[in-house]
């Protein structure tokens, strides 16, 4: 196997291009950097349909016949993660297969489709079957988007690579947490908004397509490794099974504070729509940026020293959500609130710019995506499972204070199973 500690270069050859093209062939499409920054707009719009939701949501249920209370919603959620999640394992697959440019390209324009037709549901069961349709759609990206830039920096910059492709992520939960205003607008609503995400995808996909470019695969990473030998080499590893339990069980908690807090916030104290989703959304995720940055590099810089620096970084990162779970299941005041959800971000971006990282020290890169996606698969079941069962646990009146302290203590045996990860390579 190839030294990881090299980043991949493009091949001698190429097809050959107009000389008043050339300086952009040498200067940035062959840049290991590039793919990561035209990556960083599909990871917002990645992420803006599924905040976007959470921040409407009394809107829609204004205006949906048939959507009436917090356990039909809960399922609304939960429909877009359990669909997501099955076919996770299967997008990564494909995308360790065949080419992972058009793997992502075809995800967007298909996504950005189903998040038009969002705008134009008028009953439950159609918003359910789009929210199932999207889960389809979108399964296919993150895995093969990642194992994109894993192949790309390899090594000294990987988790930067990884934190700057996250903070898009987060840039879209940010806009999406805005949405809220945009749905109490007269001359908007709600369905503007998904219509205006969608076109605006379609139309990226195909500048996408044109200028993202697959990094060239060695020959032993061409071979046909069947799903069943794949699936069977992954799940014979320790720590690649260790790695699938640390990512699942912050995803519980997580997933319950983006999709849940702007309607906790907005009920705890009295906001309107627009300012429960800003409050519950901006806070958090301009903290995630930072975290991812400062994880990013933290990790990169301690993996000179430890083969294990991006697992404590990560450790370090799920600590932090400890404190910030307890403070938000009994906040005193907003500000308490806001200061509880900053601490939640920093922490989850130390946590989210290293996991395939780490993945990637624990597994070989064929079935790098296929790994990814069996993450998925295991932590959006669970995330879910939990936002269905919070609904529900709201509308039986369970007291916030213990169903955040229940996360706190899952978060703790998230870090301790973190730590027994054992990398075998930088």
């Amino acid at each position: 196997m190839r030294d990881e500690s090299q980043q991949r270069s493009p091949p001698a050859t190429e097809r050959p291009v107009r000389p008043h093209l050339a300086w952009l062939r040498s200067a940035w499409l062959r840049s290991v950097w590039l793919p990561v920054a035209l990556l960083v707009p599909v990871a917002l719009l990645n992420y803006l349909d599924r905040q976007m939701l959470a921040t409407m949501k009394s809107s829609m249920v204004a205006d949906v016949a048939g959507l009436q209370t917090d356990a039909q919603w809960g399922f609304v959620l939960a429909c877009f993660k359990w669909v997501y999640a099955l076919l996770s394992p299967v997008g990564g697959f494909i995308a360790d297969r065949f080419s992972r440019r058009w793997v992502i390209a075809v995800s967007l324009f298909a996504w950005s489709a189903v998040t038009w037709a969002t705008g134009h549901v008028t009953t439950y069961d159609q918003l359910v079957a789009t929210r199932a349709l999207m889960g389809v759609s979108e399964a296919f990206y993150i895995p093969a988007a990642l194992a994109l830039i894993a192949d790309l920096h390899a090594g000294p910059t990987r988790s930067r690579a990884v934190g700057i492709h996250q903070t898009g992520i987060y840039l879209g939960l940010i806009l999406g947490g805005f949405a809220g205003h945009v749905a109490d607008d007269p001359s908007l609503g709600w369905r503007w908004a998904f219509g205006a995400a969608g076109l605006v995808g379609i139309l990226y996909a195909l500048p996408l397509v044109c200028l993202l470019h697959d990094p060239p695969r060695p020959a032993h990473d061409r071979g046909r490794i069947s799903p069943r030998a794949a699936v069977g080499e992954l799940v014979r590893n320790r720590d690649f099974l260790l790695l699938v339990i640390a990512f699942t069980l912050p995803a519980i908690a997580g997933w319950v504070i983006k999709d849940w807090m702007p309607v906790i916030l907005k009920n705890r104290f009295a906001l309107s729509q627009g300012a429960a989703g800003t409050t519950a959304v901006v806070w958090v995720q301009v903290a995630s940026i930072l975290g991812a940055v400062l994880g990013g590099l933290l990790a990169d810089r301690w993996m000179q020293r430890s083969v294990r620096g991006r697992v404590y970084t990560s450790a370090i990162g799920m600590a932090l959500f400890l404190p910030a779970l307890l403070g938000l299941g009994n906040p005193g005041s907003i500000a308490t609130a806001i200061a509880m959800l900053v601490v939640f971000g920093i922490g989850w971006g130390f946590f989210d710019s290293n996991n395939m990282p780490i993945l990637s020290q624990v597994t070989r890169p064929e079935v790098r995506a296929t790994g990814y996606g069996i993450m998925n698969l295991v932590s959006i079941s669970v995330g879910g499972a939990g936002d269905w069962g919070f609904g529900v646990l709201q509308d039986m009146g369970a007291p916030l204070p213990l169903i955040f302290g229940v996360f706190a203590g899952v978060a703790l045996v998230s870090v301790a199973v973190m730590l027994l990860i054992r990398p075998r390579h930088a």
